[in-house]
């Protein structure tokens, strides 16, 4: 029976399991969003709790035919947001209990890193990047927007953060942006589907930026101003996220500028963004995961399992 490995994810907005093979092959990444009521933008942490509790055991019983073809040799969990201390949401206990009652009733290891780590190693399987020294992590969602300084350790990434938004996040200027235009929640797809829609000319964004680090507390304001204005929901659509793009092109270009060159890796499901992709493709040393692996999944936690076992069983770090 061939070896493999698996990853459980319990963000706020998405339940994710997967299962990796001993080559790091992805075998399953399968995933259910979280309801959220219409006109609403987020979740309470005990609803997404809730909602994860009946999410995985579902999830589990409809992968269970795949499941039981492998061995599974050591199990991963995100149990924190970030590598910090004190990091801490109630949503990813759920992931933390399923995966050790997994753990302990198969006899096999289990090994908990953090939501954002996942994150990395998924972009990085996604864009085939593999960074031996340092490189800079954009790590833009609905609850993050920041670049790090990262580095691949054994627990999975030594990071600083270096830059980023000094208050609201990416992924919720385009959710309030999206809920005040019509749209269901999360709204980024439909954002960008409108934003491509777009026949007119936006003048160059005058965005508010400071070194590695910027603000979008002001850009649901001017979103309603020009939604007010012009009626268009395509053209406002496409001002929030040329907003965006721009001041993640300005920090990360003063990164670079600061820290010499390095690969870039863009994860998190903002960084999905076709619009934005485009905004930031001509920057050098950029990368970019395929939107299934740049959105919340399990595939990075069950990668980072992968690695550890494997370095623990003495087959090389990383092999």
């Amino acid at each position: 029976m061939e070896t493999a490995f698996l990853g459980l994810d319990t963000s706020n907005y998405t339940t994710s399991l997967s299962l990796t093979a001993a080559d790091g092959a992805i075998l399953l990444n399968a995933k259910r969003l979280l309801p959220v009521k219409e006109g609403e933008v987020g979740l309470r942490q005990q609803n997404a709790l809730f909602e994860h509790t009946k999410n995985l055991p579902a999830l589990f019983e409809e992968n269970a035919a795949l499941l039981s073809r492998f061995r599974v040799a050591a199990i991963g969990v995100s149990a924190r947001p970030r590598d910090a201390e004190g990091s801490y949401m109630p949503c990813f206990l759920a992931g933390v209990s399923a995966a050790s009652a997994a753990a302990s009733s198969a006899g096999i290891p289990l090994f908990r890193f953090s939501h954002q780590a996942g994150h990395i190693r998924a972009a990085l399987s996604g864009a085939g990047l593999e960074p031996e020294g340092r490189f800079t992590a954009l790590h833009v969602s609905g609850g993050t927007t920041e670049m790090l300084l990262a580095k691949k350790t054994p627990d999975g990434y030594d990071t600083r953060i270096t830059g980023g938004t000094l208050d609201l996040c990416a992924g919720q200027a385009i959710d309030r942006t999206g809920v005040m235009l019509g749209f269901p929640f999360p709204c980024g797809r439909y954002l960008e589907e409108a934003a491509l829609t777009c026949t007119g000319t936006l003048p160059r964004p005058r965005i508010s930026v400071h070194d590695r680090t910027f603000n979008l507390s002001g850009l649901q304001n001017l979103a309603e101003k020009d939604y007010l204005r012009y009626g268009d929901k395509a053209r406002t659509s496409l001002f929030v996220l040329e907003f965006i793009a721009a001041s993640l092109k300005w920090i990360i270009e003063a990164q670079l500028a600061s820290f010499g060159a390095m690969p870039v890796l863009c994860a998190g499901g903002v960084m999905s963004n076709s619009i934005i992709k485009r905004r930031l493709a001509g920057i050098k040393g950029i990368a970019f995961a395929p939107p299934e692996l740049s959105a919340d999944n399990a595939v990075g936690i069950a990668l980072l399992a992968r690695d550890r076992w494997l370095a623990e069983q003495g087959d090389g770090y990383g092999a």
